[in-house]
């Protein structure tokens, strides 16, 4: 019996117990694990196991959400949250998350301390030279809790994995946990231009975001329907609902003390219909007179100034992080003959490339030069699969990632291009990932059940995987919320709609491989530990 219960130590389990009491006298509870294992990462050991013991039975690995990649069992009380338990750490640099797990669990936030007491929950930062930094070592023994890892974001996941604990099962199992993420990049991407959203509302799903462990918000800020934050360079482009500067920096703020960046999005040169209503005079126009809907001139050389003066602007708003440049969606692009349609973005091109420079090229050397300006303050850079073109001889420029959600666009590539050309790609596969209000075109809500049961982070596009090789190239991935049509959901309907495919995605995010619960079970747990 035992070695059949040490042999289901990984992976997911069925919090069920026995209760006890604890070395203090205090109750306990050993928790208990029903599911099939999943092997531990790499590098990882195995802890002896413990002796045999008359009171305790071996514990079973925790249930949470995403799931612990590795549970070493022990025999013993596990760990429950008392009144007048500390939460100390061993380092100054961890005191906002000692601070928010002792507020979560109800304990008292002591600080920095030596010595050891009963009921302790320790932070400590610790870890083996090349460790993931966000890694972490969970460890419930004697009646102590001790959560060690290479960076402070380690040791805030394992925190929120004992919350999770606590929440679904009351009880830490003994024994301990080693957990770390498969994927670098794991987001939730809002459109905010088309539909704005309360503060209120987004530090909610920051929240939410945090205790999942992403580590991504994206903001789509600016495109036809509105500009949403407010600028000083630039006042005349701003929307009259808007994010007010302050607000974004507690936004900023609070992700950040939850381990997330806040990675912004100015598009272009497509989706600036916003900033051509108080710029009409920068708005394309064919040979024939009609206006390019959302589009700017790129031939005229005050569309660059007005796109870099606000790139510049926000840059001191934001963490010094990543970028969004979009580059999608360019109206002379999506035509059989832009040159035509458009011939002085063709004379422009042919200005700056010679003779045999043509729009493509121009519009990719447009995308370039906003990657200067961006790059000058310190920012990874990210842009739409489709603003990359197959018929530029310009090559977009190389520390540019891939954000891959779509291949309907002419001249599609498969993602394999672009990691054949060592390209890192970040998923955004809009036939999971694709949250459309008002589920226009052809666009439907996703479900839950269909990212965790049938998608992977190498699912670029429609259901096909790319090779196994190319994984290392695929930095992770992200849910993204559209807003085509912006009135068919309130932004409550959108957090309960998006609610399960978040938690599958951070799932299959977390760990790629076939989860070890069914579907139904997963959902079952989500309302448990929220």
């Amino acid at each position: 019996m035992v070695a059949a219960a040490f042999a289901a130590t990984v992976g997911i389990g069925v919090g069920i117990g026995v209760w006890a009491s604890a070395d203090d006298g205090r109750p306990a509870r050993a928790a208990r694990d029903d599911s099939a294992g999943a092997p531990r990462p790499a590098g990882a050991t195995t802890d002896p196991p413990p002796g045999p013991t008359r009171s305790y039975p071996l514990s079973r690995a925790p249930r949470t959400i995403p799931a612990v990649r590795s549970h070493t069992p022990a025999h013993g009380p596990g760990w429950r949250p008392a009144r007048g338990d500390r939460v100390v750490v061993a380092d100054p640099a961890l005191a906002d998350e000692g601070r928010l797990i002792a507020s979560e669990l109800g304990l008292t936030y002591a600080g920095e301390k030596n010595d050891a007491r009963p009921g302790d929950v320790r932070l400590a930062l610790g870890g083996g030279r090349g460790a993931n930094r966000e890694s972490y070592t969970l460890t419930v023994r004697g009646g102590r809790v001790t959560i060690t890892g290479p960076s402070d974001a380690g040791v805030f996941y394992g925190t929120r994995t004992l919350k999770q604990e606590v929440r679904g099962g009351g009880t830490a199992p003994e024994g301990v946990v080693r957990d770390e993420p498969a994927k670098p990049v794991r987001g939730l991407m809002l459109d905010i231009a088309r539909k704005p959203f309360t503060a209120g509302w987004i530090e909610d799903r920051v929240r939410e975001l945090g205790d999942l462990k992403f580590n991504e918000l994206g903001l789509h800020f600016s495109d036809d329907q509105g500009f949403r934050i407010e600028s000083s360079t630039h006042p005349e482009v701003v929307s009259a609902n808007h994010l007010t500067k302050a607000q974004v920096r507690r936004i900023v703020a609070l992700a950040a003390s939850r381990h997330i960046t806040v990675v912004p999005e100015i598009d272009s040169p497509g989706h600036l219909g916003a900033v051509l209503a108080a710029h009409p005079d920068l708005q394309l126009r064919s040979a024939s007179g009609p206006a390019a809907r959302g589009a700017v001139d790129i031939s005229k050389g005050k569309a660059a100034t007005v796109v870099d003066d606000l790139l510049k602007e926000y840059a001191g708003l934001f963490a010094p992080r990543a970028w969004h440049l979009g580059g999608d969606e360019y109206r002379p692009l999506t035509l059989s003959d832009p040159a035509a349609t458009y011939p002085q973005l063709a004379a422009a091109a042919r200005r700056k490339y010679g003779s045999g420079g043509t729009v493509a090229d121009l519009t990719t050397g447009w995308l370039n030069d906003r990657a200067r300006t961006v790059r000058a303050v310190g920012r990874t850079l990210r842009a739409w699969n489709d603003g990359f073109y197959r018929s530029s001889s310009v090559p977009p420029a190389k520390d540019l990632q891939v954000a891959y959600w779509t291949g309907k666009e002419i001249g599609a590539r498969q993602p394999v291009e672009y990691l054949a050309a060592g390209r890192k790609v970040v998923n955004y596969n809009d036939e999971y990932l694709y949250y459309v209000l008002g589920q226009p075109q052809t666009f439907v809500y996703p479900t839950g059940q269909r990212i965790y049961e049938q998608w992977t982070p190498r699912v670029l596009r429609g259901s096909q995987a790319v090779p196994a090789r190319y994984d290392g190239q695929i930095l992770g991935g992200s849910l993204a919320v559209w807003c085509d049509l912006a009135g068919a959901q309130t932004q409550d309907q959108v957090a309960a709609g998006i609610r399960m495919p978040l938690r599958a995605t951070i799932q299959k995010l977390w760990d790629p491989r076939r989860p070890g619960m069914t579907w139904a079970q997963f959902r079952g747990l989500a309302d448990k530990v929220g």
